[in-house]
């Protein structure tokens, strides 16, 4: 366990696809039990840094070290135990259709643990209850909505009790109404569970509601722009390009504030 309180640290990342660089130079600190946010227009490169956090993409240049120990130097097995760790919602839930949210959420359990039947049955219970899909364990995917299919979706990356999460795009395809019950939700389970996680958005709603702390990844430069707490960049960030981000549309900072604790 790193003793400085940082979970995960970017370090000098540099993602490519063969010779067509995405972004540069990519440095941040993530602290442990907090939400931190990726930002950045459509295109920013994202999505792909968090296939280079969850071992699905290695980098061109650098690194990532969780509790203070590189990833990518690590041998598979370490790599594996570490991802073990880490529990994945990705942008489309991805569950299987031909199983029930039971099954699905099952799958890690079955993969990882030796439990009996009986314990399986309790613990995925559990976990769709602390999403508040109690009830609903013999549904399939297509039956129930797509903020339903989200949260299903969270359970069967809570399965494990990981260290940390990871939400690609949470609120895409979501009404505001159930983006920002689910936006809720990720607090709740933050704070209950003392997971680290990690959002990838540009929803801005969401940003200023659940972000501790942030990055912004600049399109048009391909590096990151600027790190800090989105309101705090917001009144004093000298960036225009993430002025611009913050601020963008009819959007009202009003309707999104932080729930008070």
């Amino acid at each position: 366990m790193s003793a400085d309180g940082i979970k995960i640290e970017i370090q000098n990342l540099t993602m490519a696809y063969g010779s067509y660089v995405v972004m540069k130079d990519i440095s941040a600190k993530v602290k442990r039990g907090s939400v931190f946010v990726i930002m950045g227009n459509s295109g920013s490169g994202k999505s792909t840094l968090l296939r280079h956090l969850i071992g699905l993409q290695r980098p061109a240049q650098g690194d990532v070290l969780y509790d203070g120990q590189s990833f990518w130097s690590a041998d598979d097995e370490a790599r594996r135990a570490q991802l073990r760790k880490c529990g994945v919602l990705f942008q489309s839930s991805a569950l299987w259709s031909s199983m029930t949210l039971a099954e699905n959420v099952a799958l890690p359990l079955i993969e990882y643990t030796d439990w009996s039947a009986r314990d399986l049955k309790d613990i995925i219970q559990l976990k769709l209850a602390l999403v508040g899909l109690s009830g609903f364990e013999d549904y399939y995917p297509a039956e129930i909505s797509g903020g339903m299919r989200k949260r299903a979706g969270l359970a069967r990356a809570m399965a494990l009790d990981p260290e940390i999460l990871f939400f690609d795009e949470p609120s895409a395809g979501l009404d505001p109404i159930t983006s920002r019950n689910l936006d809720q939700l990720i607090l709740e389970l933050r704070d209950s569970l003392g997971a680290t996680v990690v959002v990838v958005t540009h929803e801005l709603a969401s940003i200023f509601m659940i972000a501790d702390d942030s990055i912004f990844l600049d399109a048009d430069t391909r590096t990151m722009g600027a790190q800090g707490n989105p309101n705090e960049l917001l009144k004093h960030s000298m960036d225009a390009k993430l002025k611009a981000f913050l601020t963008r549309g009819e959007f009202s900072r009003e309707t999104a504030t932080r729930p008070a604790s």
